[in-house]
């Protein structure tokens, strides 16, 4: 299942969330500079500002941003995600997180998180250069926010 994004009213929220968020203002604006110095005028501990930071944002973030998920299964050969990662980077994207499992009768699954805000072309575009690739066996976006 991928992820799934919620709208929520911040009155809501658990006090640590609001929190994290105002520390990633904080240091986004420059009126900290460090994590420690945002997180202690917020009160709240560095453990918790980690622990949230990349599952939480604002909704203009997550506009600004455009994070997407993909999800491909690759050959276990030698070069296939590098040229998949290359394919990425040409395309202006931006690499968040990516998760591989063990290969199983030479298939590997490989899901990568990315930023598309700056991609030069759209991400169907992308999406079928991916499956084009040698070595990709199926590619698909499983999230989107």
């Amino acid at each position: 299942m991928g992820e799934r994004y919620f709208v929520v009213r911040e009155d809501i929220l658990p006090e640590a969330i609001v929190k994290t968020i105002q520390v990633k203002d904080m240091l986004q604006r420059g009126e900290a500079s460090t994590v420690h110095e945002a997180a202690e005028r917020v009160g709240l501990s560095r453990s918790a500002f980690y622990k949230y930071k990349d599952g939480v944002y604002t909704l203009n973030q997550l506009q600004r941003e455009r994070i997407v998920t993909i999800s491909m299964d690759l050959e276990h050969r030698s070069g296939v995600l590098s040229k998949v990662l290359g394919l990425l980077a040409g395309s202006e994207g931006n690499v968040l997180t990516i998760n591989q499992t063990i290969p199983l009768q030479g298939l590997a699954n490989v899901v990568i998180s990315m930023d598309t805000s700056g991609m030069n072309d759209g991400l169907s575009e992308l999406v079928e250069a991916i499956r084009r690739q040698e070595g990709v066996r199926k590619a698909s976006v499983i999230g989107q926010g």
